[in-house]
């Protein structure tokens, strides 16, 4: 499929709508409206899950999606985290280890791709818990701000402290796995 035409794409559209979103999101935490932006989160995370439903259903796999959905991804949580941790709901620490974690990966990935070192990126059983750990902790964030609750403070505060440890273990996973690979013999081929 053309470039150009990669970007009509359904999935692609739902993808890209998210990262439209991530702007009024933004705005409304940092207004304290956090119904309207527990709405934008749930509804960015409907398209998250429709776009690969959606690439599946219609045969509408692109390099585009593969590239641009991950994206759409980090980038919404990223810009969670920093805004979050600037109205003060998130420690900044926790901040820092989700960013060191992911810019470290970022860099070592980009550069082990650029010189064709490797090209296999697929998460790690530590990179999924992370993610889902983060999505639900910024949940549990949001929704302590609209429901008030002795219980769901407990669970927010347990969901970011996991994020903590979390985040340098599967950074840690990523650089064994890396390391591994890169120093496993190559695969030999039969002629």
């Amino acid at each position: 499929m053309p470039f150009l035409r990669q970007f009509r794409a359904a999935p692609n559209l739902l993808t890209l709508m998210r990262l439209f979103i991530i702007p009024f999101l933004v705005i409304e935490i940092l207004d304290g409206h956090y119904r309207i932006s527990f709405a934008l989160f749930i509804l960015a995370g409907i398209s998250d899950a429709l776009d690969g439903v959606l690439a599946r259903w219609l045969s509408q796999k692109t390099t585009l999606g593969q590239y641009l959905d991950p994206i759409a991804d980090k980038l919404l949580l990223s810009t969670l985290f920093v805004v979050l941790t600037h109205v003060g709901m998130i420690p900044q620490y926790v901040t820092v280890l989700v960013f060191s974690r992911d810019v470290g990966i970022l860099l070592i990935s980009t550069l082990l791709y650029v010189t064709n070192t490797m090209r296999d990126f697929r998460p790690s059983l530590f990179g999924k818990m992370n993610t889902l750990v983060q999505i639900l902790a910024l949940l549990a964030v949001l929704c302590q701000k609209i429901f008030v609750s002795p219980q769901l403070a407990t669970v927010s505060q347990a969901l970011v402290r996991a994020i903590a440890v979390l985040a340098p273990v599967s950074a840690a996973q990523y650089a064994w796995i890396v390391f591994r690979r890169m120093n496993s013999p190559p695969a030999q081929t039969v002629v």
